[in-house]
Order: C-alpha cells, then sequence, then structure tokens
C-alpha cells in the first residue's frame, strides 16, 4: 500500500528537478536576449517549480493519520493542493506571460539579442523537458492498469499528481517548440514580432491548460466515485448465493487511492441468521479485488421493496 501511495510522486520529483535546471538556463537566455518568448518560458518555468513544491506539500498532508475531525483522513489535501496549482499555472504562468507578451508585441524597440544562445537554451530545455515528459509517460503506463487510451486515463484517473505534472511537461515542451519557431522566424525576418507572437501563444496555451485542469479538481473535490473498472469489481463481490439483490451502492473518493463504500443488500431468508458472516466475506472480498485502495466499506442489509421512493 505505501508504494502505491508513491505512485505518481516520482514524476513530481523528476519534473521539479528538470524545471530547477530549465528555469536557470532561460533566465541566463532572456537576461542576454531580452526575448519575449524566453522571458514567457522563464516565468513558465519558475511557476512549475513552485507547483512541483506544492504538489510535494499536498502528498505529505495527505499521509496525516486518521484525526477526530478528519475522521477519513485528509487524501483530498492532494486535489486541494492541484486546485492552487492550476491557479498558479493560469495567472503565474498564462495571464502574466500573455500581458507581458502583449507588450512586447506593441513595442516598437523590442529586439531579440544573442538568437543562437536563445535556440541553445531552448534546444537544452526540451531535451531536459522531454525526459521528464517521458517518466510521466512511464508513471501513466503504470498507473493505467485498464489500458485505457491516454486522454481518457487523464480524464478518469482520480490521481492529481499525474494529471497536473503531464499537462504541465507536455505544455512545456509544446511552449519550447513554439518559442524555438519564433525565435527562428524572428532570425529569418529580422522581425521580433514573429517573438512576441510566440510568448502570447505560449500563455494563451497555459491558460487553456490551467482551465482543463480547474475542471477536473472541481469535479475531484467535489467526489467523484471510484471507475467503472473498480466499480465492476466491488459489484462482482455481491454476485453470491446468499445475496438476493443489490439494493444499492454508493462510492465515493477520498484520496487518490482511498476510496468509501456503502451498500444495501437484500440476503436470502435462510442465510439471514449469518448476514454477519456473509458482508464479512463480501467486504473480504472487495479489499481483495482491489489491493491499490484503501476502502472503507459500509453494507447494510435489508428488504427489497420495489415500491420504496427515496426522497
Amino acid at each position: 500500500m505505501a508504494e502505491e501511495k508513491k505512485q505518481g510522486m516520482m514524476a513530481v520529483i523528476a519534473a521539479l528537478v528538470a524545471n530547477i535546471l530549465v528555469a536557470i538556463s532561460k533566465f541566463i537566455g532572456y537576461m542576454l536576449s531580452g526575448s519575449a518568448a524566453m522571458l514567457n518560458e522563464s516565468i513558465h518555468s519558475v511557476v512549475d517549480c513552485s507547483n512541483q513544491a506544492l504538489l510535494l506539500i499536498g502528498d505529505k498532508r495527505s499521509t496525516r493519520p486518521i484525526s477526530e475531525l478528519h475522521q477519513f483522513g485528509e487524501g483530498r489535501a492532494k486535489y486541494f493542493f492541484s486546485t492552487i496549482v492550476a491557479t498558479m499555472l493560469f495567472f503565474g504562468g498564462g495571464a502574466l506571460g500573455v500581458m507581458e507578451a502583449l507588450e512586447k508585441l506593441f513595442h516598437p524597440a523590442h529586439e531579440v539579442g544573442n538568437q543562437w544562445l536563445v535556440i541553445g537554451i531552448l534546444l537544452f530545455g526540451m531535451m531536459v523537458e522531454g525526459s521528464s515528459l517521458r517518466i510521466a509517460l512511464k508513471e501513466i503506463k503504470e498507473l493505467n492498469e485498464e489500458k485505457l487510451p491516454l486522454f481518457r486515463f487523464l480524464r478518469e484517473s482520480r490521481h492529481s499528481e499525474i494529471l497536473i505534472i503531464f499537462t504541465e511537461d507536455f505544455c512545456a515542451v509544446i511552449g519550447l517548440l513554439v518559442a524555438l519557431a519564433g525565435t527562428i522566424l524572428t532570425m529569418l525576418t529580422g522581425n521580433a514580432m514573429f517573438d512576441a507572437l510566440s510568448g502570447l501563444l505560449i500563455g494563451l496555451l497555459l491558460m487553456f491548460a490551467a482551465i482543463f485542469l480547474a475542471r477536473e479538481f472541481y469535479s475531484l473535490i467535489i467526489g467523484e466515485s471510484v471507475t467503472a473498472g473498480d466499480l465492476k469489481k466491488i459489484k462482482a463481490a455481491f454476485n453470491r448465493k446468499e445475496v438476493k439483490r443489490l439494493i444499492d451502492i454508493k462510492t465515493v473518493h477520498l484520496g487518490p487511492t482511498e476510496i468509501m463504500i456503502a451498500a444495501k443488500i437484500d440476503i436470502v431468508d435462510e442465510d439471514e441468521a449469518h448476514s454477519y458472516t456473509v458482508v464479512n466475506d463480501i467486504e473480504r472480498e472487495i479489499r481483495h479485488s482491489l489491493p491499490d485502495k484503501k476502502a472503507y466499506i459500509y453494507i447494510e442489509t435489508d428488504e427489497y421493496d420495489p415500491n420504496y421512493v427515496r426522497k
């Protein structure tokens, strides 16, 4: 279980190291060139470093033990800190970058110097960020036990940290490609408008990514059910001769690897005297089918009433 809790966090640490290296090189490039795209990329990397630090804090908070106030633990701390990260990505990486790029775009004296140095730094950044992205993809492959398509996995995954890191790394690689294109066009034409325009596109890309992430994290904080695959495994535990009907079942993620299951079942008449044994067997089978999850399971026995209406 401890090993499962760390899934996704290796990508966070790799991204933090990568962004520190890239941020230093980008700021040097900006100071020597005055490139708007390079400044945007520098802001992006600094924001990403802060983001990874917040994700590590969220991971630490999520492992706090159960208390009287938080009786199911603090697993959703990861979702809270991930939401802050998405906000920082929007305002720190996107909005500030767009404002800076617009100022350069309409500034007649804007020039880009040391262009070959800028290109070298961008290529270095692509190499480092690409390595970080490969680590994130490797972690996704390990977490994606149902072999879902990448985008569907990202939408359905309850691991907020891997969603953040993949989005950041993917945007970083795309942003570096855009910055490289802007720098090359500026070199070929002598027109710094292409550099400012590339900076604007990078800022808009980050704002779009932040909106996508905020939407996903809102759903996680509110409380999402288990995935369709996990629900199928849970329901399979109720398919036994002692259970006449699964009347109702509700599930919710308390964190990436913690779930709560509440169910109501109708037990066949001859087994009602041993209902506690039936319930214990069902709970045991559920936990066996979901070894990567910590499950809080509450099962109630009742008589099925087809005319019952929930109010």
